[in-house]
């Protein structure tokens, strides 16, 4: 606990925010009986004014915080020292990095989060991108434990909040791939099923329920087929709802391959193919803070590629695939092919002002100020 007087410059991360949720953010250990008290008492001023806990701080602001404040049950937890396989793990997940988020390659069989019988986790790396100067990286969405592909995570507490409203606002766009037991008769189209979680198992399993659940909604298209077995199927969920690409594509009656949970035995091919889930996000297309766009593709996990290559699939048939425009010229290389378009262009100018010979000088208009004279009006 300290007895000395401290003061915080607000960040750019941190502006627009109420008073509250700044101390809520920051320094998390410090109630809001406190926080009340503090501006009741004109103890907590921004730039040497008194503050109320609901207002609003802009960046640039000084905060002046009172000594102690702390309560016992609200300290700080100290930091888990991973080991280093743990941060060779999650530095080997990274597919790009930018100022306001990392983007990780989740493996199948890596939950997101922990719970009570899971110790390992994505959550539980992420003290590998965490030093004494940065607040903790924060997950901004999930994906199930046996599903791989992009998952981002945010570098501050600001960025959280921004692609959190994204998410929930449904802007950003999500593509996923999934290989399926059968083939669709339509091979396009939105599927639209309520989903809710399913009685007596807990709330771990979600099943169709038009009465009660909540709207769910997937667009999907088969991108390959190989002949009646499976088939290769791109999906764009509309809505975020628990499990819910697996659901549907089972309730249509082509389950994930390799998900049992929903399609039993139904769901495991014969042969070689792996009984893993075949359940991919493919690519991430999200605006983050101050415009920033992030579209990020993830490389397919090895079981999963391996059945492609197995079915015969090949990745470059999907929409979701990013265009590969030309690759970019060094500046050397940009500068000389400028010098060669000019020295080409004078080039042609040189034989064209020869076949003309001397140009003729120009009469100026008495009214036009040395402007050329108008001619007769008519349709061009």
């Amino acid at each position: 606990m300290t007895d000395k007087v401290r003061q915080f410059t607000v960040s750019e991360d941190d502006d627009g925010i109420r008073l509250d949720r700044w101390f809520k953010r920051n320094l998390p250990q410090i109630g809001f009986a406190t926080i009340s008290r503090w501006a009741r008492t004109g103890q907590v001023r921004v730039d040497g004014g008194r503050v109320k806990p609901e207002d609003r701080l802009s960046a640039g602001q000084v905060l002046r915080v009172p000594p102690g404040g702390e309560a016992p049950h609200k300290q700080a937890k100290p930091r888990r020292e991973l080991k280093p396989e743990e941060i060779e793990q999650a530095q080997a997940m990274v597919i790009k990095q930018t100022k306001s988020a990392i983007v990780l390659n989740k493996p199948p069989g890596l939950a997101t989060q922990g719970g009570s019988k899971t110790t390992k986790h994505v959550d539980g790396l992420l003290d590998a991108f965490h030093s004494d100067d940065q607040p903790r990286p924060r997950l901004v969405h999930r994906l199930d434990k046996d599903t791989s592909g992009v998952l981002l995570v945010a570098r501050t507490p600001g960025a959280a909040a921004s692609y959190s409203k994204r998410f929930s606002g449904r802007s950003a766009k999500k593509i996923y791939w999934a290989l399926v037991v059968g083939v669709p008769d339509i091979r396009e189209g939105t599927i639209d099923a309520a989903l809710a979680k399913q009685p007596g198992t807990g709330g771990e399993k979600m099943h169709v329920d038009e009465e009660n659940g909540q709207p769910a909604r997937t667009r999907y298209r088969v991108v390959d087929a190989a002949a009646k077995a499976a088939s290769w199927v791109e999906l764009e969920p509309l809505t975020g709802r628990t499990h819910q690409l697996r659901v549907h594509l089972a309730a249509i009656g082509h389950p994930i391959v390799g998900d049992g949970k929903y399609g039993g035995q139904d769901a495991f091919l014969t042969g070689s193919v792996s009984r893993k889930m075949h359940l991919h996000a493919r690519r991430l297309i999200i605006a983050g803070p101050g415009g920033e766009k992030l579209d990020v593709t993830a490389e397919l996990p090895e079981h999963f590629a391996a059945t492609m290559e197995q079915l015969g699939f090949d990745p470059s048939m999907s929409d979701a695939e990013p265009e590969q425009g030309p690759p970019e010229r060094s500046k050397a290389e940009k500068k000389q092919a400028a010098r060669q378009h000019a020295k080409q262009y004078r080039k042609s100018r040189r034989g064209e002002r020869r076949s003309r010979g001397p140009e003729p000088k120009k009469k100026l208009g008495k009214k036009s100020g040395g402007r050329p004279a108008k001619g007769p009006k008519g349709k061009s």
